[in-house]
């Protein structure tokens, strides 16, 4: 009976999809309107692309996000770096921008297709891929159904299970194990999530930790670090970074209640999505603070309140401009935001207790006492002001933060031999592919069979 149930869910939601499937154009277009999509590659949320797919074998990478996409940035590099080629998709123009930033221009970069029929077998048929890799909590269900009736491969890395997607998929063990069980692969971040990945059908899963823990340290450039460093001279300072609405009013209020303890404090306030900028800065203007927005060029004098990073691509400019920082998302908004960068650069991290999605590495920063966790607006007001006093205490956060980050890395290389078995025969057709003379393909790996897959995509 559940399978039954299972069956008719997944039928209903294909045949809703293919309903509104006509009326995506005015949802896509009202999007674009408030910068949530590019306007000009529209068309590929239908799975239509203008790029032709590359000879050689290809690996589709999916990444929400700008943490998923700094996440998924070093595995991108290694297989280029064989020859195997990659279309990385992400669901947001900051993450586009950032990817571009992060990887160059030559990455093959389309926005992700709509989870419906029409537009994820467009997207298929024309990048063919051999193996699908997707980061973090992404389940797509008419994706995955699509991918495993091509017997395409296809792994989730960096797996990670919310306590309330736990909840939900539970409540549908059925559906759960009806999709779950087209994974090949998931390596999931921490124990819990691997138990809980199991719990809903999928195998088989492995535990290689948090990708976020082994990025590299967040470009910055030399010369503009310098430039602001200097503006900033030894003013005491400390920033907002990744907020979200309602927690830069918070900063705002925090800066203002600190100023008559703190002259000339300067607050760094990084929204996690610059497209707020303008709002913001007439927020700040209104309770008469000086703004100086990146984005303008504006610069630093000794009367500005506020440095707002309204731009992508520069956390690690912010973060080495200052020694403590609170991580948004926590107060106003749900989840949390990834703490790892900050604490990597050698800040003192401040987060509020709404956390959901990084618990386990908040656990671990609170434990070695190199992040608080703040209740409200006046704890936090408490707690900055303590560590402007108390120099050798945000050092010793600082240090211990920095120790954490340490202590758990190796997820990269973990996650690699996870995606071995299936990344290895790439490699070979990568290199086969490369010798082979031009329009030719070579097909020693394919075992005789027609098509773009390898054995490891049959079962």
């Amino acid at each position: 009976m559940s399978e039954l149930w299972a069956r008719t869910a997944l039928q209903t939601y294909r045949w809703v999809g293919a309903a509104l499937f006509p009326l995506m154009g005015t949802y896509v277009a009202i999007r674009a309107s408030r910068g949530k999509e590019d306007h000009s590659r529209r068309r590929e949320r239908y799975g239509r692309s203008s790029v032709p797919r590359p000879e050689g074998p290809l690996v589709w990478i999916h990444a929400a996000s700008v943490g998923e996409t700094g996440a998924v940035s070093a595995l991108i590099q290694r297989m280029r770096a064989l020859g195997i080629e990659v279309i990385l998709t992400t669901g947001t123009v900051t993450s586009a921008n950032f990817a571009r930033e992060r990887l160059g221009p030559d990455l093959l970069h389309q926005y992700v297709p709509l989870d419906i029929k029409p537009a994820v077998s467009r997207f298929l048929d024309h990048w063919s891929p051999d193996l699908a890799i997707f980061a973090e909590s992404e389940i797509w269900p008419m994706t995955i159904l699509e991918l495993g009736a091509r017997r395409i491969p296809q792994v989730l890395i960096n797996g990670r299970m919310s306590d309330r997607s736990f909840q939900r998929w539970q409540k549908r063990m059925a559906l759960a194990e009806s999709l779950f069980e087209n994974l090949s692969h998931v390596a999931a971040q921490s124990d819990l999530d691997g138990e809980r990945f199991r719990a809903l059908g999928a195998r088989p899963v492995t535990v290689t930790g948090n990708l976020k823990a082994d990025v590299a340290m967040p470009p910055v450039d030399e010369t503009e670090l310098q430039r602001l460093s200097k503006a900033v001279g030894e003013r005491p300072r400390w920033a907002a970074i990744s907020t979200h609405d309602g927690e830069e009013l918070v900063a705002a209020r925090v800066h203002k209640a600190l100023l008559k303890y703190r002259p000339g404090l300067l607050t760094i306030v990084v929204p996690r999505h610059p497209d707020r900028a303008a709002g913001l800065k007439k927020m700040f203007e209104e309770r008469g603070l000086k703004v100086a927005c990146r984005s303008a060029g504006d610069a630093i004098t000794a009367d500005t309140d506020v440095f707002l990073g309204d731009t992508i691509g520069e956390m690690g400019l912010y973060l080495r401009l200052t020694n403590i920082a609170f991580v948004g998302k926590s107060l106003t908004g749900k989840g949390g935001q990834n703490p790892l960068e900050p604490a990597m650069l050698g800040a003192a991290v401040l987060s509020g207790p709404n956390v959901s999605s990084f618990v386990e590495i908040y656990e671990r920063l609170t434990e070695a006492r190199g992040a608080r966790i703040v209740t409200d607006e006046a704890m936090l007001a408490k707690m900055v002001h303590h560590l402007l006093s108390q120099p050798k205490v945000c050092d010793a956060m600082a240090r211990a933060g920095a120790r954490v980050v340490e202590e758990m890395g190796g997820a990269l290389d973990r996650t690699w031999a996870a995606l071995d078995p299936y990344i290895h025969p790439l490699r070979v057709e990568a290199a086969l592919h490369g010798e082979a003379p031009d329009g030719e393909r070579a097909q020693s790996l394919n075992g005789g069979f027609h098509g773009r897959r390898s054995p490891l995509g049959w079962k």
